[in-house]
């Protein structure tokens, strides 16, 4: 065969392979869009659902798995920022790190029914937590904790080696050059990745049923007080998130209109994941132009 006829055959395939996972895939976004959009509205996005009514919304799921995904952040962010800085400047190579490497790809590799379990035993039962937000959000530490230290271990290494060398010849300690020469260059990628793993927590159900909870208590959203059992920033009640609404929706809702109800918050988490990824991609940019100073070219 010739090389010419070899690479028009092998550049076919590539480009009809590429096509038919695009297709796939905004098959798949297009069929659930086109279920739902048409069930969503004002009322359906700030309304409690019914459990034998029609006429339902997704108020408080929506509400819960955005706070959830907040409460998630605020553990997982400060680790898995530290974890990786030191696997990426501090860390020697050895067998203490090759061990650390292991468990962070043993971590990333959890089915998460079995994250679920796990924390039904240690942090829903052992430690007395209960099914709560807390609970929720600590499970689903463990997956973003590996990829967040993926995230910026990769994004310091990115930065190029003569900054570091730069700041060594100026006489500056190696934190300040972790904090002010590599910090600033790296930071848009750690941002547009911990976005992105905010979108894959925002789809999360499995976990979630065995320490988040199925059900969640009536919120009074005039009460901030999140030492209040009502309180939607009350970290320790029961929350069931939207993702988990839709199973739940789906296996055992007695609402005439449960499957538009499905349908329609189906749609709201496919957006709410596109907007995150979007998001992602936005403000990493922008704030690589800030940190860089680089413009676009005309």
């Amino acid at each position: 065969m010739k090389p010419r006829t070899a690479d028009k055959i092998a550049t076919t395939l590539i480009v009809f392979f590429a096509l038919l996972i695009v297709a796939i895939l905004v098959g798949l976004l297009g069929y659930i869009l086109v279920r739902g959009l048409n069930h969503i509205s004002w009322d359906f996005l700030t309304s409690a659902p019914q459990k034998i009514r029609a006429g339902g919304g997704v108020g408080p799921q929506l509400f819960n798995s955005l706070y959830l995904l907040v409460l998630t952040l605020i553990i997982t962010v400060p680790l898995g920022l530290g974890a990786g800085i030191y696997m990426a400047e501090y860390a020697r190579p050895g067998k203490i790190t090759g061990f650390i490497r292991l468990i962070v790809e043993v971590l990333s590799s959890f089915p998460s029914i079995v994250v679920g379990l796990f924390g039904l035993l240690l942090i829903v039962n052992y430690f007395d937590l209960g099914f709560s937000l807390i609970s929720g959000a600590i499970a689903l530490t463990f997956f973003n904790l590996p990829l967040m230290v993926r995230i910026t271990e990769q994004a310091f290494r990115t930065v190029p080696k003569q900054q570091k060398e730069a700041g060594f010849a100026l006489g500056l300690s190696k934190w300040k050059i972790v904090t002010s020469v590599l910090l600033p260059v790296a930071l848009p990628t750690i941002i547009t990745g911990t976005i992105l793993s905010a979108g894959r927590v925002f789809g999360e159900a499995a976990a979630l049923m065995f320490t988040a909870g199925m059900s969640s208590p009536r919120l009074n959203f005039s009460d901030w007080n999140p030492l209040h059992s009502n309180s939607p920033l009350n970290p320790f009640r029961p929350a069931e998130t939207l993702a988990v609404h839709i199973w739940k929706v789906n296996s055992e809702g007695l609402a005439p209109d449960a499957m538009q109800i499905a349908a329609g918050a189906s749609a709201v988490l496919v957006i709410m994941v596109l907007l995150f990824n979007l998001l992602a991609r936005y403000f990493g940019r922008f704030i690589y132009r800030k940190l860089t100073a680089s413009k676009r070219m005309n």
